[in-house]
């Protein structure tokens, strides 16, 4: 009688598993930007040195060089996330780098993925203000000049988000 109680217990604490108890793919995703030469728009253009810093912190997120696409996390915490982006080859001014800011303005949603995964947060863009590039200093001109965006559903990193020009 106790082998087979403890076969029960066994079984009954098995079937709660599920097979796939590992988490891979789905998590939050990040706001993928891809960059294209302003003067000839079909072509994507790499950034070089720039250097991505969340507004309100001091530490820089990252320096992408080479590149022509980038991802961004945005806060699941808030409707809103404003970078700086610092591209140090279009400076007009010696010594002084050229910084444009990039706000974000977005509504949250939790998602339940699995189990395993939990929930991750899809963001949408909102209509008038999703995306607002802005120059930092009045001395210098932005050096991102167009923009794009192309969905303004962020519910995974497969697509492009944004196309900037500069």
């Amino acid at each position: 009688m106790k082998k087979i109680l403890a076969l029960l217990l066994l079984a009954i604490s098995f079937s709660g598993c599920e097979k796939d108890d590992i988490c891979v793919d789905e998590t939050t995703p990040r706001l993928i930007i891809e960059f294209y030469d302003d003067a000839n728009p079909a072509n994507l253009k790499n950034v070089t040195n720039l250097e991505v810093t969340e507004v309100g912190r001091t530490d820089s997120l990252k320096i992408f060089s080479g590149v022509s696409v980038i991802e961004l996390p945005l806060k699941n915490t808030a409707d809103m996330t404003k970078y700086s982006l610092v591209l140090n080859s279009t400076s007009t001014i010696p010594g002084l780098p050229n910084d444009d800011y990039l706000e974000f303005n977005y509504t949250r949603e939790n998602v339940f993925v699995s189990r395993a995964c939990g929930y991750k947060t899809i963001f949408k863009l909102n209509n008038s203000n999703g995306f607002i590039p802005t120059d930092s200093e009045a001395l210098d001109s932005p050096w991102i000049l167009n923009h794009s965006i192309q969905t303004s559903n962020i519910e995974t990193e497969n697509d492009v988000h944004i196309k900037i020009y500069f």
